[in-house]
């Protein structure tokens, strides 16, 4: 059986950036939804798919949302359908929330990649980040608040140019 690969880490670790990589080498990545505006250059359906609050919480009244979270007062979320194991997606960008939503069985099946890479870096990555809506102190503050005491996962990536 297939196993996920799921990537966590705070903003600017470099998530996307291993994502593209594992794209490069014929990995599928399940595309999340969203309700925060597209940053510069992201493409709808390539990088997320961008909804209205309205569709996403028509989604979750319907139950369609396998895992989703609240962060910044936009919705982020994987759909039951990207999940589902016939389903060819096999790279996932989650938060420690949105994987706590993982049950026993399923997390057997998942290989949990968690970038931390130190908040200085990151800092100096965001500072040339265009974030709508947000700001450096923001993101910092809730990574931190968000990451606090996370441990589940399987490997850790700590150097900045991995």
């Amino acid at each position: 059986m297939n196993k996920r690969l799921i990537l966590c880490g705070p903003a600017a670790s470099g998530k996307d950036y291993l994502r593209k990589k594992l794209e490069s080498r014929n990995f599928k990545y399940a595309v999340s939804y969203t309700t925060r505006p597209p940053r510069e250059g992201e493409i709808h359906g390539k990088d997320y798919f961008f909804i209205t609050e309205d569709r996403a919480r028509k989604m979750i009244e319907t139950n369609q949302f396998f895992e989703y979270v609240v962060f910044n007062g936009w919705i982020y979320g994987t759909t039951r359908s990207q999940w589902a194991q016939e389903n060819q997606e096999s790279v996932y960008i989650m938060t420690p929330s949105g994987i706590s939503h993982i049950g026993a069985e399923d997390r057997n099946q998942c290989f949990i990649i968690f970038v931390d890479i130190d908040e200085d870096v990151r800092k100096t990555r965001l500072i040339s980040r265009n974030m709508p809506g947000d700001s450096l102190e923001r993101r910092i503050s809730a990574d931190s608040e968000d990451f606090n005491g996370f441990s589940n996962y399987d490997m850790r990536i700590t150097n900045p140019n991995f």
